[in-house]
């Protein structure tokens, strides 16, 4: 599946670039190897990853990696070669505190475009779906587990898979009250990043020059972008009480969801 125009040095096996890659370049991180000044490599990922790339790039104007090229893996995954967007990560310049209060509103200023323009996509179904971006895909998330998961048809749905198939009449006896009143609310349903914390955010010129890493994204309830956040090691509080100018709030789902995350993390992984 190509989505450029020929190079001789790309007629050499997949195998070879990733190995000449690593040879020659910065290694970046385990599953992503730069092969030119301009390109990486990243996989395998699951294909819902390449469809999300593609349909943010195609309906918004987020600043995302371009998309050149697929190579097919041997489980049904893919590896994505795209463009290598030069910059550093906010994780590393929050953390040296390299960024003045200026650029750190400037930063949280994009991210809120980002997430609004997200939020704003029209979901394929008027349903309150939980899937891929074109529905068909499984989804996949570090918060579920190593192996996709779903589609699913209803946020009820979800929400019992997240509770590990315990009906909602059990809910408050087993996870609490936070959790059974969450999982008994509507909500609408937002194309969401799902990993939008910092490590995925590269900054050139004190500004996003990419948002990356968009293995976890899809259609899920409205509250998930935030909740998944809050997902994460990244140690400086500051930057949870910044983001919070940039998503909006969903602070009694996020205190269900680690209700869950402490008693039933990772439901997609089978328990015998």
């Amino acid at each position: 599946m190509a989505f450029s125009s020929f190079s001789i040095c790309w007629v050499l096996p997949l195998s070879a670039r990733l190995r000449l890659g690593r040879a020659y370049f910065k290694s970046l991180v385990p599953n992503v190897v730069q092969v030119s000044a301009h390109r990486i490599i990243k996989g395998p990922c699951y294909p819902c990853e390449l469809e999300a790339l593609l349909f943010v790039r195609k309906h918004t104007t987020i600043p995302v990696p371009r998309v050149f090229r697929t190579y097919p893996a041997s489980d049904g995954r893919i590896y994505i070669e795209m463009e290598f967007v030069k910059g550093v990560s906010l994780a590393e310049l929050w953390l040296k505190t390299g960024l003045t209060d200026d650029a750190k509103k400037a930063i949280i200023a994009g991210l809120h475009d980002a997430v609004t323009q997200l939020r704003n996509l029209p979901p394929p179904t008027p349903q309150d779906i939980v899937a891929s971006t074109s529905t068909k895909e499984g989804l996949s998330d570090g918060r579920i587990g190593p192996e996709t998961f779903g589609p699913f048809t209803s946020h009820d749905a979800f929400h019992t898979f997240l509770r590990g198939g315990i009906p909602i009449e059990s809910t408050q006896k087993t996870y609490g009250d936070t959790v059974f009143q969450v999982h008994t609310r509507r909500y609408k349903t937002h194309f969401t990043h799902a990993d939008l914390v910092p490590r995925n955010i590269i900054i050139s010129n004190e500004r996003i020059a990419a948002i990356v890493d968009w293995g976890f994204a899809g259609w899920y309830p409205e509250y998930w972008e935030y909740t998944k956040i809050f997902f994460d090691a990244f140690v400086r509080l500051d930057w949870y009480t910044a983001v919070k100018e940039a998503i909006p709030q969903y602070d009694t789902e996020l205190a269900a969801e680690r209700a869950l995350w402490q008693q039933y993390d990772e439901p997609g992984v089978l328990r015998w």
